[in-house]
C-alpha cells in the first residue's frame, strides 16, 4: 500500500517544500514524513494537489504517458458561447501545438467555494463565468492558456479532480491521508530523492496550521 495526500493548495503557495525567496511553500501545510508531491500546481492556482511516498504511484499520477484526466473549474472573462465551448473541446491551438479534446461545460458557482485572498480584480461591467474543464494533458499553463485562445481570459482556477481523486470539502491549506494500492515500481521509483526544492518531512501533522503575518 502506498500513502497519498490530498491537499486543497491556498493561492500563492509554491508546490515544493522549500524556496530560497521565502515565498510560501507546501512546508506550511504538509507535515507528513517522506511525501513528495505528485506533479505540479502553479502557485496563481488552488486546488487539489497529490503527494505520496511511493514513486511507482507519483509516476502513475504524474507522467504526461498515463493520461490521468484533471478537471478544473475556470472563473473566467465574459460569457463564453457555444462555439467558443466547442473549441475547448475540439482542440485549441497554442504555441507549442494543438490541444488534446477535452470536456468543457459551463457550470455554476461551485457551492462549496471558498473566499480567496486576495479576491480576484474584475472589471466593471464586464460578467464573470464559470466553466469546467477536464483534460489528459499537463502542458505548462495549459488551462489558462486555453480559455485565453478563445477570448475568455482566466480570473481564477481551481482544480477539483485528478484521476478518481477529488477535492471535496477540503477548505484552503487543508489535507486528508489516504492509504491506496501500490502499483509496481521500479526501485529507483519506489525510493525517490528529494528534488526541486523538496525535502523529507519529520513529523506527523495533518492539518492546516494557524496563520502568521510575514
Amino acid at each position: 500500500m502506498a500513502k497519498l495526500v490530498l491537499l486543497n493548495k491556498p493561492f500563492n503557495v509554491l508546490s515544493q517544500f522549500r524556496d530560497d525567496n521565502g515565498r510560501p511553500t507546501l512546508a506550511q501545510y504538509i507535515n507528513v514524513p517522506d511525501v513528495y508531491p505528485a506533479g505540479r500546481l502553479d502557485n496563481d492556482s488552488e486546488g487539489l494537489l497529490l503527494l505520496t511516498d511511493h514513486g511507482g504511484l507519483q509516476h502513475r499520477i504524474s507522467h504526461p504517458d498515463k493520461k490521468l484526466a484533471k478537471t478544473y473549474w475556470a472563473q473566467v472573462e465574459g460569457i463564453p458561447s457555444s462555439e467558443s465551448m466547442s473549441a475547448l473541446e475540439k482542440g485549441v491551438t497554442l504555441n507549442d501545438g494543438l490541444t488534446k479534446p477535452a470536456k468543457a461545460r459551463l457550470i455554476e458557482e461551485p457551492e462549496q467555494l471558498w473566499e480567496r485572498i486576495p479576491p480576484i480584480r474584475e472589471r466593471a461591467k464586464i460578467p464573470t463565468q464559470w466553466i469546467e474543464l477536464t483534460i489528459t494533458e499537463g502542458r505548462n499553463r495549459q488551462v489558462r492558456r486555453m480559455t485565453a485562445a478563445v477570448g475568455h481570459p482566466t480570473l481564477r482556477l481551481i482544480r477539483a479532480q485528478i484521476g478518481e481523486w477529488t477535492l471535496g470539502n477540503l477548505l484552503p491549506g487543508e489535507s486528508k491521508i489516504i492509504e491506496v494500492e501500490a502499483p509496481p515500481s521500479s526501485p529507483q521509483q519506489h525510493k525517490h530523492p528529494a528534488r526541486n526544492g523538496q525535502r523529507r518531512r519529520s513529523t506527523a501533522r495533518n492539518r492546516a496550521p494557524k496563520k502568521t503575518s510575514r
